[in-house]
């Protein structure tokens, strides 16, 4: 493949571009994504390509587009609808978990819902606390829904296509804080499975998974800890439901130790639910307890001081890492 650099918002761009000309049913709807070409430029000239039929500014009501997704997808169409953030999104939950998610059940498997609710979550800067919340858990906590949430522009893209694909509702969430970042992406076209993990730096000594831009943190930890001659294998998680279990548990039987790294609130995080699932299945190979770095649990403040005390960071992760290393 003849790859190129381009930023993790092009490779959304081209993801959601290349989904739309391939099947006419895909239209894109949200807050400014059309006449402002996105609040974070992710659409910017898909306007212009696809017209106001395809590509729909709406009014700053959540719960009302949210649910006409829904309905849209309910009858044949495929709509991704854009949040300006996530935590817009609680707006929307009860169109999102009590419609979306629950529809083929409900429905004896006559409706399906294939729809993509994408955008930002977590912190994304001096935003305070009702702009700068992780609800990766809170959507992995319901069935009927997928959780994607990529750290790169090569995962971006590969993992929107098949989640525009899916015939089930995904939870695309995305970082501001990322948009900008820039990666190899191949011209010709591709698609990564939604449910398959990615061991991103070998190591024998000890696991760290994570996700999202968190990946950032893990990857500097684990330049840190070599330094101290620990060797560390990373894995980055990139869909929160389905979890890739078996990439995790191959890893910890050849590790025997186990740090999860995760923006969220520690109380019910995807951090608990995997130290829960490798303590069930792989406890004979701990040989250290399960380490977790979660950010503090209070709402993220707007002062960038208390924001870097709170949130996980290279030197929390690196902590972790030497208490499981040299745990005997």
């Amino acid at each position: 493949m003849s790859n190129r650099i381009i930023q993790f918002r092009e490779a959304l761009r081209e993801a959601m571009s290349e989904e739309m000309r391939r099947d006419p049913r895909v239209f894109l709807m949200g807050e400014e994504v059309a006449q402002y070409d996105g609040a974070y430029k992710v659409s910017q000239g898909m306007l212009a390509e696809f017209g106001a039929e395809r590509v729909i500014d709406t009014p700053i009501a959540e719960l009302g587009f949210a649910g006409i997704g829904v309905g849209a997808a309910m009858n044949g169409l495929r709509p991704i609808i854009e949040f300006m953030t996530f935590n817009f999104s609680l707006v929307a939950i009860d169109q999102v978990i009590n419609s979306a998610a629950k529809m083929m059940s409900m429905s004896g498997g006559q409706y399906s819902v294939p729809i993509v609710f994408r955008g930002p979550t977590g912190n994304a800067g001096m935003l305070s606390s009702q702009h700068s919340q992780n609800f990766e858990n809170w959507y992995a906590n319901t069935p009927g829904l997928k959780v994607v949430v990529p750290s790169n522009p090569y995962d971006a893209k590969g993992l929107l296509k098949s989640s525009i694909r899916d015939e089930d509702p995904v939870i695309f969430m995305e970082s501001e804080l990322m948009y900008g970042d820039k990666g190899e992406v191949p011209e010709e076209e591709y698609l990564i499975p939604i449910g398959s993990a990615k061991v991103t730096r070998s190591g024998n000594q000890v696991t760290l998974v994570s996700f999202g831009k968190m990946m950032k943190v893990a990857h500097s930890a684990a330049e840190e800890a070599a330094k101290d001659g620990i060797s560390v294998e990373v894995i980055d998680l990139r869909s929160v439901r389905p979890i890739d279990y078996k990439t995790v548990i191959e890893s910890v039987k050849k590790t025997n130790r186990l740090v999860v790294l995760e923006e969220a609130w520690p109380l019910a995080a995807i951090s608990s639910e995997i130290a829960y699932y490798v303590q069930r299945h792989a406890f004979d190979y701990l040989d250290a307890p399960v380490y977790r770095v979660n950010s503090m649990d209070v709402p993220l403040p707007y002062a960038p001081t208390l924001i870097d005390a709170i949130l996980p960071n290279v030197k929390r992760t690196l902590d972790a890492i030497k208490a499981v290393a040299y745990k005997k």
